[in-house]
C-alpha cells in the first residue's frame, strides 16, 4: 500500500509573514527558533524568494544572501524553498536567459534545495529556463500552477498543464491557490485527476482569505495530495496559510498522520507569538489581515490586491468608488484574456480598473503596464484578449507572439559593468540587476568603512585635546 503520510511544508519563514506583515520579520527574529525548526521533520521550509529579497535590502537593511546562508547553517538537515517567479526571478520585469540561469546557480550554492517556480499567466515558455536552470544545478525543481477560476479556467486546463509541466522536468507539481479559490470539493476532484495523469508528487498552497483554507486541505489530503503548506500558529490564517498545529492534530492517529510532535511545534510557536506581539506593537502586522473576506469569493481579488485598491482610492479621495471598482476588475480581466490574478497581473488589472471607473469611461487612460499585458510583453495570455480594447491600447504595434525572453540580449556582463566597484561578487551583481536602485543604495551602505567604537573613542579624546 502507497505511503499515505501527508508531509508538511512550512511556510513561517517566508509567506506568512509575507502575507500578514508586509515581509518585515528580520533574521534576528528567526535564529533563536531555527535549530528547533530543523529538528521538526517537516518536507522542507519556505523561507527565500518572493518579497523577502526586495524587503530585505529595502527596509530591514540585510543581505538577502547571508539571510540565506545563516538560515542554511542553522538548518542543515531541512530542504529549504523558495519561490520564484520563472522568468521576473523575483523583479518585475523579464530578465535575459543568462540573469536567470545565474541566479538559480547562485540560489542552490547559497542554499537553496526547492524552489518553487510559477508563471502569472501560466505560460510554461516564461518557465523554461528557470526549470531547465534548477535541474542542471541539483535542486528539486517545484513547478507550479496559478489556480484561478473563469470561463477559459477548468480542470481539464490545470490537469493538461501539469502534465506538460511534468514532461519538461517538474520533480514536483504545485497547485498554487494564491487567492484561496479553491473550494475543498473541486480540491478532492482536482487532486484526485492529477493524482491519475502524473507520477510527480502534489504539493498544495492556500491561503485561508476565504476561511476554506482548512476544509480544502481535508478534501486534498482524502484525494491523495502529498504536501500541503501550512504556516504556526502566531502567523496562520486569514491571508496566511491554515495552521500548522491544527492539521497536525487533525491528522493525528489517521492513516495520514503527519509525524511531527504537537509539543514541539506548540514550543516553537510560543518563540513566533513572542514575535508577532512585537511585530503588532511596531504596527507592522495588522489584526485586520485575520478577518475572513469572503469578498474574494465573489470578486475572485486577492487579499493583497484589495488593500491596494482602498489606498489608490483613499489618494485619489475616492473611497466611495470602491465597489463600483470591484464590479469593473471582472470587466478588465475579460477584455485583457482572463490572466489569473497574482503579482503582477493582479496589480495591472486592479490598478486599470481603478482608472476606468476615475475617468467616467473605459481605457480612456491606459497603463503602460495594462499596454504590456495585450502587446503579449508578459507572455500568452490564456483567453481571447478584446481586440477593440488592444486597438485602442497599442494601435498598429505587432503583438509579441514569441517567448517573450528570446527578444532579450544576454544582460549579465551589462549589469556586471553597471554595478562596477558596488558589487564585491556575483551575488551583489544578481542584487542590483533585480532591485538597481535599493540594492546600489544597499550596497554602497554596506561598503561603506564602519568606524569601531574605540577609534571613535580616540577621535574624541584627540578633539578634546586641540
Amino acid at each position: 500500500m502507497e505511503n499515505k503520510k501527508l508531509y508538511i511544508t512550512d511556510t513561517i519563514l517566508r509567506d506568512a509573514h509575507q502575507s500578514q506583515a508586509a515581509t518585515r520579520m528580520k533574521i534576528e527574529d528567526m535564529i533563536p527558533a531555527l535549530e528547533k525548526l530543523d529538528k521538526m521533520g517537516y518536507w522542507s521550509l519556505e523561507c527565500w524568494g518572493g518579497a523577502t529579497f526586495d524587503a530585505c535590502m529595502r527596509f530591514l537593511n540585510e543581505d538577502p544572501w547571508e539571510r540565506l546562508r545563516t538560515l542554511k547553517k542553522h538548518m542543515p538537515n531541512t530542504k529549504l524553498q523558495m519561490l520564484l517567479r520563472g522568468q521576473n526571478l523575483l523583479g518585475y520585469k523579464h530578465y535575459a536567459d543568462d540573469v536567470v540561469d545565474a541566479f538559480v546557480k547562485k540560489s542552490i550554492e547559497n542554499g537553496i534545495d526547492v524552489i518553487r517556480i510559477f508563471d502569472a499567466l501560466n505560460d510554461t515558455r516564461n518557465m523554461e529556463q528557470a526549470m531547465k536552470s534548477c535541474k542542471k544545478y541539483g535542486g528539486i525543481c517545484e513547478a507550479a500552477i496559478s489556480y484561478t477560476v473563469s470561463p477559459v479556467h477548468n480542470e481539464d486546463y490545470f490537469v493538461n498543464l501539469a502534465v506538460k509541466l511534468e514532461k519538461m522536468g517538474a520533480d514536483v507539481i504545485c497547485i498554487k491557490d494564491m487567492a484561496n479559490l479553491l473550494l475543498p470539493y473541486d480540491a478532492y476532484s482536482l487532486v484526485k485527476k492529477l493524482k491519475e495523469k502524473v507520477k510527480a508528487p502534489i504539493h498544495l498552497h492556500t491561503h485561508n482569505t476565504t476561511g476554506t483554507g482548512d476544509m480544502t486541505y481535508l478534501m486534498a489530503v482524502q484525494a491523495g495530495v502529498d504536501i500541503v503548506d501550512t504556516a504556526l500558529s502566531p502567523f496562520a490564517n486569514g491571508t496566511a496559510q491554515p495552521s500548522t498545529e491544527a492539521l497536525v492534530a487533525t491528522l493525528q492517529g489517521t492513516e495520514f498522520d503527519t509525524g511531527l510532535d504537537l509539543n514541539k511545534l506548540s514550543d516553537v510557536a510560543a518563540h513566533f507569538r513572542d514575535v508577532a506581539n512585537k511585530m503588532k506593537a511596531e504596527g507592522t502586522l495588522d489584526p485586520k489581515v485575520l478577518n475572513v473576506d469572503i469578498k474574494t469569493l465573489l470578486y475572485q481579488v486577492p487579499g493583497g490586491m484589495l488593500s491596494n485598491l482602498i489606498s489608490q482610492l483613499k489618494q485619489a479621495n475616492a473611497e466611495d468608488k470602491y465597489y463600483d471598482v470591484l464590479a469593473e476588475i471582472p470587466n478588465v480581466r475579460k477584455d485583457f484574456g482572463y490572466p489569473p490574478l497574482v503579482t503582477p497581473t493582479s496589480q495591472i488589472v486592479g490598478t486599470q480598473a481603478v482608472f476606468n471607473v476615475l475617468a467616467g469611461e473605459r481605457y480612456k487612460m491606459i497603463t503602460k503596464e495594462s499596454k504590456g499585458v495585450l502587446r503579449g510583453e508578459y507572455g500568452q495570455v490564456p483567453g481571447k484578449v478584446n481586440e477593440k480594447v488592444r486597438k485602442k491600447a497599442i494601435g498598429n504595434d505587432k503583438v509579441i507572439t514569441c517567448r517573450p525572453a528570446d527578444l532579450l540580449e544576454p544582460e549579465l556582463e551589462k549589469y556586471t559593468a553597471e554595478a562596477g566597484d558596488l558589487a564585491k561578487c556575483e551575488e551583489d551583481v544578481l542584487s542590483y540587476a533585480l532591485f538597481p536602485q535599493v540594492a546600489s543604495k544597499f550596497l554602497a551602505e554596506r561598503n561603506a568603512p564602519k568606524v569601531k567604537e574605540n577609534e571613535v573613542r580616540t577621535l574624541l579624546v584627540e578633539d578634546l585635546s586641540l
